[in-house]
């Protein structure tokens, strides 16, 4: 597997930045999570305060790290993991990684049992979700993709929103699980329905976060004061998310917060190859993908989405 967003061993939080886990809303259940990253370690941690939990992540330190952290067993394979577990979890990197922990004799579909759940929070594609969804009905194995939103904050306080496709039936049996880390948990249409949710999510933000650069060093150019500009925009029609949490640290050239830059070109690189199946004209995130692998030649790759605006200052400045 490659080193993604979904095994990249998560940075220990800040105290203040971490709610307690939420109470499930079903009684206890053995239940399964593979990819302990940013995203996945916290995940899983809210998931044990409710459940019956085995952990699998490749590197095997980090799974050992969570065992220490939170109540649950830490599994040799995706396939010892998921032996017996009503709903299994993955948060892993792209579409291979997805199939190098579902397949073969250590994947965990060939160790699920005939009832149970496969949830996929993995963002990836929509041909996946629907290959997937005809491998567990095969099984006779219901199948959720279910990508995110909201960064690794949202994961560690239990305020997911997350985005699925799938059979209504199936849906309903996963989601009281997956509301121990959401607030959302949202059935959008079929298998792929998730995920084409997630691309359009990835659309929005782009366009934003450019929108946002743009306007910022507009402003600094101007000889504006930038914190009173967006304290006042943000209360109007130009605020936003990305706006209230991360326009000060734009403006102050501070970046290692949130999703990294390596991971929003794949999402794109996803959200593009979809278009060109579908039609769909995207040339404002097609300028900003590209505007994002600039970011990655400047050594940016870990560096958090909303530095994009750093393309628009000075080169001595950087």
């Amino acid at each position: 597997m490659t080193d993604d967003p979904g095994n990249r061993p998560p940075e220990p939080p800040a105290a203040h930045a971490v709610a307690p886990p939420h109470e499930p809303n079903t009684g206890p259940i053995d239940v399964a999570f593979i990819g302990l990253g940013v995203m996945g370690f916290p995940m899983a941690g809210h998931l044990a305060a409710g459940h019956r939990v085995a952990v699998f992540n490749r590197t095997a330190s980090v799974a050992q790290r969570w065992s220490g952290e939170h109540q649950g067993r830490v599994a040799a394979t995706p396939a010892d993991a998921a032996d017996g577990a009503g709903v299994v979890f993955m948060c892993v990197g792209a579409d291979d990684d997805v199939r190098a922990v579902t397949y073969g004799d250590d994947g965990a579909l060939g160790a699920m049992s005939e009832g149970a759940i496969l949830v996929d929070h993995t963002t990836a594609s929509a041909d996946l979700a629907r290959e997937l969804d005809a491998a567990c009905a095969e099984r006779g194995i219901g199948f959720v993709d279910a990508p995110v939103s909201g960064g690794e904050a949202g994961a560690q306080n239990g305020v997911l929103t997350v985005m699925c496709g799938g059979a209504a039936e199936h849906f309903e049996r996963a989601q009281p699980v997956m509301d121990c880390y959401a607030r959302a948990v949202t059935l959008i249409g079929p298998a792929g329905a998730g995920q084409l949710t997630k691309m359009v999510n990835q659309i929005c933000i782009a366009g934003l976060v450019q929108a946002l650069s743009e306007g910022l060093e507009f402003g600094r150019r101007a000889g504006l004061d930038l914190d009173a500009v967006l304290d006042t925009i943000s209360q109007g029609a130009a605020g936003s998310w990305q706006m209230s949490n991360r326009g000060t640290t734009m403006a102050a050239d501070e970046f290692d917060f949130g999703f990294a830059v390596d991971w929003m070109r794949k999402d794109l690189g996803i959200v593009l190859a979809e278009a060109q199946r579908n039609g769909a004209p995207l040339p404002v995130t097609a300028v900003v993908d590209q505007f994002y692998k600039r970011i990655q030649e400047l050594g940016g790759g870990r560096w958090d989405t909303s530095s994009l605006i750093a393309l628009l200052r000075p080169l001595e400045s950087r």
